[in-house]
């Protein structure tokens, strides 16, 4: 909200109602969550001082969108239909959304995953407008105070990058809030998280790229990244900043490297509203498409042997609720985790290994392997035959990895393996779907980390499920603020799981699918946040929601109702002036 233009009004759900205007006239043009261009009425023009700025004819919001459509499809590539949506979101956020619904699986891939990488890699050179916030060492002492101007805002929602490990592309330095932007749009449509509610945010302590530090065009603070203690003491100062100002908002930290994503998780779990996306929402979707698996296998995930190859913070997020899962279905923890392999790019994990922390849960005893005699016996190839896997997951970003005789070496083991090359983006993928279908001879179940078409097989079109965190993070986020929960507990990522599996329709599992389309989104995001709302309920830590003057009295009925009209949809508001 530009200045104190507008102010919104909130109904007993916490939805916006209407918008009181304080401005008038050319000013409201610049904010966007006013601005209705050609879809002002006449009588909003005669009120609003907007008589003779606009020309005579009044268009519909379904007008506008078909003209958005035809203006998008005309650009000459995806990036430049990036740069169109971007823009129309900076002018006019309701007619971005209502554009980006009409066909979602469409403009996902523009907002979003592929195209938001380069995006990232662009985002100097193709610099417009400010969106979010930019903290670096040289103000984040000001950061309280900087939070405090969003306030009028009821923030609800913020994604938070420090800008490392973005994508398949590393360290892309300022260029990362693009991602926070693109995962806000998503929480828009999936959550229904109003525009207003949510900020993004860069925590830019530098970068070690240097292709950015030498490019004379790069914004961001142009230093070798801080580490050691001046990163931690960077991290804490904006933690507690957020915690002082949006006590009961929602922290999703986002494309944080390895280790650092692991620690800074972990660290803040009790003293904010968060969760890791990269860790928690990839192991959730991985987990939801591996429970589908196991529904048309007719098999139980206990008699399942697992291979992560990819040990960075999804491989690793995958493992952890994979273990957490079979440990639901009664399997003992070390029993669990023998049943779940892991490899970097040395080879297996073991506990034989120096490794950073966040491997270490997952490293098997060398001693229980009697086949794991040399180094080389850790490759990929090996460990599927040795160990027995029936699920193989690829999160290396390693093209091609995962070639015909690791595939076949997996189908020994099973009649129906589970093969899901998740590395984004598409040409990093670890296998082309339309390979696998044809090794495995239309017996492989298959989830991809990137968009893949239909592939033809046998005379059949076989549908790619592509396993996209957007089916968890919306729904856990619009769960937790509900609900009223203080924190984001490890149950609720299990709940999520099941609830996007149990959106796989029968006739859909025939076909191979292992996850809902993308065009069911704004229901599987309901679905998932009934079914984390009620696992708050029943961990005990359930609260009044913060932002509705509605509460679900720890009522599963109530809280459905709560949730479905806390949902912003993408139309004009009522618009009062003042």
């Amino acid at each position: 909200m530009s200045g104190n233009s507008a102010m919104f009004k909130y109904d007993e759900y916490g939805n916006t109602r209407e918008i009181y205007v304080y401005a008038s006239g050319p000013s409201l043009h610049s904010d966007p969550f006013v601005n209705r261009g050609t879809a002002f009425t006449i009588d909003e023009r005669q009120r609003l001082g907007l008589v003779a700025m606009l020309p005579p004819a009044v268009r519909s919001l379904e007008e506008q969108v078909e003209n958005s459509r035809i203006k998008v499809e005309a650009k000459d590539s995806d990036i430049e239909r990036f740069v169109y949506i971007r823009s129309l979101f900076d002018r006019n956020v309701t007619l971005a959304h209502a554009l980006i619904k009409s066909d979602i699986s469409r403009y996902m891939s523009l907002i979003y995953t592929p195209t938001v990488g380069y995006a990232c890699q662009q985002y100097s050179s193709m610099f417009r407008s400010a969106n979010g916030l930019h903290f670096h060492p040289g103000n984040i002492d000001q950061a309280e105070n900087v939070l405090r101007r969003f306030q009028q805002r009821d923030i609800r929602v913020a994604v938070v990058t420090d800008n490392q490990g973005i994508l398949g592309l590393g360290d892309q330095g300022a260029g990362g809030i693009a991602i926070c932007l693109g995962k806000l749009m998503l929480y828009t449509q999936g959550a229904g998280i109003a525009p207003w509610h949510c900020l993004p945010i860069s925590l830019d302590v530098g970068t070690n790229n240097e292709a950015l530090l030498n490019d004379h065009e790069y914004l961001g603070w142009r230093h070798k990244r801080i580490t050691g203690d001046q990163y931690i003491d960077f991290i804490q100062h904006f933690a507690r900043a957020f915690r002082n100002v949006f006590p009961s908002a929602l922290c999703q930290w986002e494309d944080f490297s390895k280790q650092n994503a692991f620690a800074i998780r972990d660290a803040f779990l009790h003293d904010l509203i968060s969760f890791n996306d990269d860790i928690q929402g990839t192991g959730t979707v991985a987990l939801a498409a591996i429970y589908t698996a196991m529904r048309i296998k007719q098999e139980s995930l206990a008699k399942q042997k697992f291979l992560i190859h990819g040990a960075g913070a999804g491989g690793i997020g995958i493992a952890e609720q994979i273990l957490i899962a079979l440990c639901a279905e009664g399997v003992p923890e070390d029993v669990a985790r023998q049943q779940i392999f892991t490899l970097d790019s040395q080879g297996l994990i073991t506990t034989a290994r120096e490794l950073l922390p966040y491997k270490q849960k997952f490293a098997q005893d060398p001693a229980a392997l009697d086949w794991l005699k040399e180094e080389q016996d850790g490759q990929l190839e090996n460990v599927v035959k040795k160990s027995g896997i029936t699920v193989l997951i690829g999160t290396s970003g390693q093209p091609g990895c995962f070639s015909k005789e690791v595939v076949l070496s997996v189908c020994k083991n099973t009649d129906q393996p589970v093969i899901m090359p998740l590395s984004n983006p598409t040409d990093h993928a670890e296998a082309v779907p339309a390979d696998i279908y044809s090794w495995t001879k239309g017996r492989a179940l298959i989830g991809t980390g990137s968009p893949f078409p239909d592939v033809l097989y046998g005379g059949r079109a076989f549908p790619v499920s592509q396993a996209n965190n957007v089916f968890v993070f919306p729904g856990v986020g619009l769960g937790t603020l509900a609900s009223g929960s203080r924190a984001v507990l490890p149950e609720f990522f299990i709940a999520a799981a099941e609830a996007v599996s149990s959106c796989v329709t029968t006739a859909a599992m025939k076909d191979g699918a292992l996850l809902p389309p993308v065009t069911d989104l704004a229901q599987v995001s309901l679905k998932v946040a009934q079914a984390v709302g009620e696992a708050a309920i029943a961990a005990g830590i359930s609260r009044p929601c913060a932002f509705s003057s509605f509460q679900h009295q720890d009522d599963p009925v109530r809280l459905q109702k709560l949730i479905r009209n806390f949902r912003w949809q993408p139309t004009y508001l009522p618009l009062v002036a003042m």
